[in-house]
């Protein structure tokens, strides 16, 4: 009776266990699922917010781009990810169960076999393999984060530059919808000192061919603006045919750093520089790794016999690998592993020698682009102006022939398109030198 009772216990004990492995496992992702629900409801809530703004605010675009932009959102999950490895990697191997049956009788007749053994077995590494292995996969992590920032860098930059050529093609759109009604009134008075025999008829004529160029050059810009919001739409995860409303003016530009402050901040910055330093962190790591796999790893089991006709009884069992039986494998690792060291620390004086050069290149763009705005403002406008002026006021008076007012006319035009451009490029210069240094300038330098 006592042998029964004793193998019906362990027998229920192996049913508990599996049991218990069971209620482990993951259940049905149905809260995922709703968190998806929740995440579409606020998109188009947020969409709506977008629409809905009187005048399109860069703030409030660069905002949807980082809950929105797929590259941003692709980079924060592969983050979220390389967050769970370490829990992982860092783990014991699962523990073993096993049961063995010796002589079992041909009916499986448990109770009737000469050994009955229930085994547990944990393997166990080296002190120290385990907590190396979660802290190289704790600098994934860390690298991942960084290449989470540089990914919205990449987008905000873009985004950025999208939103100035947009806001360019409103200004060329301005600037030939302005001129298209000055040339509407040329062709009135044109038309009406012909009438009374003070000019030919080819200056009505060269009224009318300008005014069909401006029509055609409003026509073209109309259809430069879809493109241009397509382009944004698409950064921001839109259709390209979202409305969008028309941006703010840029702010007043200025240059007020030096190439010494703008490198420190670089240096000190660049997701792409922090992720690299990770790197070298990581190959120290992996080479203290490949040292440790000199030590051998262990494996250890508690077993219980159940015996018929014999005392029952407990057994345990040690177990250890023996590395240096193969010892020229782990002499390779680690010399892979100083390889990939060097390679790492290699790389990042590459980088940033590549990062000084971007930002000296991001600089110079951008004072090349003020300078040019400032030459712009503060001489070729007025100038053009003038010089458009005192043709208007020579035409009616008969001083000036209607080619020179035309002329004239092109000039201002050609002033205002290169004005706007110059500030939209220095605009997109302003979001590359952000982009090189790594962090948001603003345009007042602070004072420390």
């Amino acid at each position: 009776m006592q042998k029964s009772a004793s193998k019906q216990r362990w027998g229920c004990a192996l049913l508990l266990t599996v049991a218990g492995l069971v209620s482990l496992l993951p259940r049905s992702s149905v809260a995922d699922g709703r968190q998806g629900a929740v995440a579409v409801g606020e998109n188009v809530s947020e969409t709506a917010a977008l629409v809905t703004h009187d005048g399109l605010s860069l703030e409030a675009v660069l905002a949807y781009a980082r809950a929105h932009n797929p590259a941003i959102q692709a980079a924060r999950q592969r983050l979220r990810a390389a967050q769970q490895v370490p829990a992982q990697v860092s783990a014991y191997d699962d523990p073993m169960v096993m049961w063995e049956s010796w002589n079992t009788p041909e009916n499986f007749r448990l109770d009737r076999a000469d050994h009955n053994i229930l085994r547990l077995s944990q393997k166990i590494p080296f002190p120290g393999k385990r907590r190396l292995q979660g802290v190289i996969a704790a600098k994934d992590a860390e690298r991942a984060e960084e290449e989470l920032r540089a990914a919205e860098l990449d987008a905000v930059v873009q985004v950025k530059q999208a939103y100035y050529e947009l806001w360019l093609v409103y200004r060329n759109l301005q600037v030939y919808s302005r001129d298209k009604e000055l040339v509407a009134q040329f062709a009135r008075i044109a038309e009406q000192k012909y009438a009374v025999g003070l000019v030919s008829q080819p200056d009505v004529l060269r009224a009318q061919v300008e005014l069909t160029r401006l029509i055609n050059r409003v026509t073209t810009e109309t259809l430069a603006l879809g493109k241009a919001q397509a382009r944004l739409n698409t950064l921001l995860s839109r259709p390209p045919e979202a409305p969008l409303g028309i941006p703010q003016p840029p702010p007043p530009p200025r240059v007020a750093y030096s190439l010494s402050d703008l490198e420190t901040l670089a240096l000190k910055n660049r997701p792409e520089l922090i992720g690299q330093a990770r790197t070298v962190e990581r190959a120290h790591l992996v080479l203290a790794l490949a040292r440790k796999a000199y030590y051998p790893d262990f494996e250890v089991s508690v077993s219980r016999f159940v015996n018929v006709g014999r005392r029952d009884g407990f057994g345990l069992m040690v177990s250890a690998t023996i590395p240096l039986a193969f010892r020229g494998k782990y002499d390779a690792g680690v010399e892979e592993a100083v390889a990939h060291a060097q390679s790492a620390q290699h790389e990042l004086r590459r980088l940033q020698d590549r990062v000084r050069f971007e930002v000296k290149q991001a600089l110079v763009e951008a004072q090349t682009a003020l300078e040019q705005l400032n030459l712009f403002l503060s001489t070729h406008i007025p100038q053009a102006e003038q010089a458009l002026a005192a043709s208007q006021i020579g035409y009616q008076t008969g001083r000036v022939d209607f080619l020179s007012l035309i002329d004239s006319m092109r000039a201002v035009e050609q002033v205002h398109l290169e004005h706007f451009t110059a500030a939209a490029t220095f605009e997109k210069a302003w979001a590359g030198l952000e982009r090189a240094v790594g962090c948001e300038l603003p345009r007042q330098k602070e004072a420390h």
